[in-house]
């Protein structure tokens, strides 16, 4: 019996897109079967749903201040209702994440060099800002000339927020209060001049893969849940020696049987399948499965792991994989879908 999943896509504004879309997956056509705007705002370049899939947050921008946009999800249509907004001057974030009891939200800046948190209200919408933390730092590569945060998200029991910068190649475990405030536990370096970029626990919830997005490169990182400390444990290259021209490492997602690492790569314009060795939990590389699209900046596992959904920026389009469980290997089953300036994938 086939299932019909719900999704939201974060984009851009320059060009066609008019914010928000959500898009219907049907497993039994292996087809997307509606790709729709819903929420009219400015630049969502990444959105959340809350964990009970009543609300999404997206991150926006409005003239010259950017900020977090609260929506609350029709439970029969799956359309979006604005509730409000909360910004401040300056450029908006590029990440966002909400715990799940929906009580708390993070974003990442990678322009204005700022983690912050928020509270939230019963109703899903945002109460107000609760803590702002500013980095500071560089790194040797040219485009780590400041900090550039790029990820902000809890760990898997939610005591720590992660913020990863790839400007000094810091990530950083932040405890929380129950206030929202955030108090700095450790800091992790990576890498120099790897440029951090997105975080993915296995799970297990000890070990974590982090995407580097100046490097190409996978970490593996053990995670310590009573200190918030990351150790490395290996590294592994996400293309091929043969790719010599530029390519950004994107988004980086584990299978939820914790058997497979999959990350995106823009300018080699692939997906990379690793296998998880179950006992070590280093990863080994599996295969590189074209985008089928130009410049692969996100992409989401459905929420049976049975097929991946990704979106390619520069041409507008999603390309959808089937997935093979047993190799990881994947099968394109719908390419070229228009969906303009998506940049952000994800599932109810």
């Amino acid at each position: 019996m086939g299932q019909v999943f719900t999704g939201y896509l974060g984009t851009y504004t320059k060009k066609d897109s008019e914010g928000v879309y959500r898009f219907t997956f049907d497993t039994d056509k292996e087809k997307i079967t509606s790709v729709d705007a819903v929420g009219r705002v400015d630049n969502p370049t990444y959105v959340t749903p809350s964990s009970d899939g009543k609300y999404l947050y997206a991150v926006s921008k409005e003239g010259n201040e950017g900020g977090v946009t609260a929506f609350e999800i029709d439970p029969d249509t799956k359309a979006l209702t604005r509730l409000n907004s909360v910004k401040k001057v300056g450029s908006p974030p590029c990440h966002v994440s909400v715990n799940k009891a929906n009580t708390l939200l993070v974003t990442a800046n990678y322009h204005t060099k700022e983690i912050i948190s928020y509270q939230l209200n019963e109703d899903g919408s945002i109460k107000g800002i609760a803590d702002i933390k500013e980095h500071d730092g560089s790194g040797p590569h040219e485009r780590q000339e400041k900090p550039h945060m790029h990820f902000s998200g809890f760990t898997p029991d939610e005591r720590y927020v992660i913020a990863i910068d790839l400007g000094s190649d810091e990530i950083t475990s932040y405890s929380i209060e129950t206030d929202g405030t955030l108090t700095k536990e450790a800091v992790f370096i990576a890498p120099h001049g790897s440029g951090p970029r997105h975080i993915a626990f296995h799970p297990n919830k000890k070990i974590a893969y982090v995407m580097t997005e100046l490097t190409s490169v996978v970490l593996t990182l053990s995670y310590d849940e009573e200190t918030g400390v990351f150790t490395l444990i290996n590294t592994i290259k996400a293309i091929p020696d043969t790719h010599t021209t530029v390519n950004d490492g994107s988004a980086v997602h584990v299978t939820n049987d914790g058997k497979f690492v999959y990350v995106g790569n823009r300018g080699h314009n692939s997906i990379t399948i690793f296998k998880v060795n179950q006992n070590l939990f280093s990863i080994e590389l599996v295969d590189y499965q074209p985008s089928l699209g130009d410049w692969p900046r996100d992409f989401a596992l459905t929420p049976d792991d049975q097929y991946l959904i990704c979106s390619n920026q520069n041409s507008g389009t999603l390309t959808v994989f089937k997935r093979d469980e047993e190799t990881g290997e994947l099968t394109a089953v719908e390419q070229d879908i228009t969906a303009p300036e998506a940049v952000c994938v994800k599932f109810l």
